[in-house]
């Protein structure tokens, strides 16, 4: 039996009944049995190192020992799994270990909010309140953001292909040129005239929304100081900020918010993916306590009280009560920088550039199909990575934080091969 004919065999359950829309399992098709760390594993046993850690949403690895076993207590115990937004003691020490190991330490004042359990709502909740506070409706937002695919998320969304899904007009946001849109163009001069040009068309917004590394928009990242005009903008203006950390929160840049090395205090901060800990849907909205006017009930979700995710949230902030991994992820990232660096180089072929920071990095390949096939080489060699991008023209990296060297190395050492393979 070849390759193909066994990867559909193996895949028959999902083609026949699933819906067409799947696509992580296309890209990757073996059926997953078992995870743990930085490793996944198949039904035939076969290996794979993971440098994709659920798009983000497993920064401390596969099932963690120690967060298992308070679940697994937790749940022996007849502990409260779903709750809406009644108090319970699991939601009671998560807000309580977050405020004291998150945002004492930064000097940061947010009411947390629980919408519903994923990016997307969080997203929604933000353009939501800052909508309410400032009574404004439209939105600016940038070239190649990606902020959810849900309806109000979608319209500050650049990706066509995503924002076709939608089935409607999506109104009420404006795209301004990320940094570095254009080389060689002030972006943030190009905004701020619009502003300030009563015959540009674009009105007065409520929010900017952004993310400092932009993710699915291919691992773009904003300069420290850009951001900080950004804000600067905002504060100019009275625009509420809001920071989209679903993906590069939570520290997958080296600090646990990835706007902390910009010096900025955004209004509003969204966070899912890692929040929860162990891939649970989770996800929580910060909002500054001067913009937290909600009516109770004004935004809610049947989901809002994962009892499970705020354990093991509560838990994976133990990783932030000092600065090892934080250390720790930064001297990873100088590997995966220099390796990436180093590629560029060596591979002239591959007509490609270095994105990214932190451990959220990428190798832009301007060749078509190019980061494809070296993506799909590499499942084929035991790596799961995937690409991102406008035109999936990114390899793009997302390893769990909690990846040791000698798996990181391994992992870089096969995506190498892979694009020997692929330029042979």
């Amino acid at each position: 039996m070849t390759m193909t004919e066994e990867s559909e065999k193996k895949m028959k359950t999902f083609e026949e009944i699933e819906s067409a829309v799947r696509s992580y399992s296309r890209g990757w098709p073996t059926v997953f049995e078992k995870a743990k760390g930085y490793k996944l594993w198949d039904t035939d046993g076969k290996e794979y190192i993971d440098f994709f850690a659920g798009a983000g949403a497993l920064n401390y690895g596969h099932n963690d020992d120690t967060m298992q076993e308070k679940l697994i207590e937790y749940i022996k115990n007849d502990g409260v799994t779903h709750s809406l937004d009644m108090a319970t003691t699991a939601r009671k020490e998560f807000l309580e270990r977050f405020k004291e190991v998150i945002l004492k330490p930064r000097e940061l004042d947010y009411k947390i909010m629980f919408p519903g359990p994923t990016g997307t709502n969080t997203v929604e909740s933000a353009l939501k309140i800052a909508r309410k506070v400032t009574g404004r409706d439209s939105v600016i937002s940038f070239t190649n953001a990606f902020h959810g695919m849900t309806i109000g998320s979608l319209s500050v969304t650049a990706n066509s292909f995503k924002r076709h899904g939608a089935g409607i007009p999506l109104h009420h946001a404006v795209s301004m040129p990320f940094d570095d849109y254009v080389e060689d163009q002030d972006s943030l001069a190009y905004l701020e005239k619009f502003l300030e040009d009563s015959g540009s068309g674009v009105a007065l917004p409520a929010a900017i929304i952004l993310e400092t590394v932009q993710g699915e928009g291919g691992m773009n990242a904003a300069r420290l100081e850009w951001i900080k005009k950004v804000e600067n903008i905002c504060r100019r203006w009275d625009i509420l900020l809001i920071i989209d950390d679903v993906q590069a929160g939570n520290g997958r840049t080296g600090t646990f918010f990835s706007f902390e090395p910009a010096g900025i205090n955004p209004d509003i901060v969204c966070l899912s993916k890692s929040i929860g800990g162990i891939g649970l849907p989770m996800a929580i909205t910060l909002i500054k306590p001067e913009y937290d006017v909600w009516e109770p009930g004004e935004h809610n979700a049947t989901f809002r009280g994962n009892n499970l995710a705020f354990l093991a949230a509560t838990e994976a902030l133990t990783n932030w009560e000092n600065d090892e991994l934080s250390k720790s992820v930064q001297e990873k990232a100088e590997i995966l920088t220099d390796k990436i660096q180093l590629w560029v180089k060596n591979y002239p072929e591959l007509k490609a550039e270095a994105r990214g920071r932190g451990l959220m990095q990428g190798i832009a390949i301007h060749v078509d199909g190019m980061a494809d096939d070296i993506c799909g080489e590499a499942f084929k060699r035991g790596l799961i990575v995937e690409t991102s991008g406008p035109d999936d023209e990114v390899v793009k990296f997302l390893p769990p934080l909690i990846i040791e060297k000698e798996g990181l190395e391994k992992g870089l050492e096969i995506l190498e091969d892979s694009i020997k393979h692929v330029l042979d």
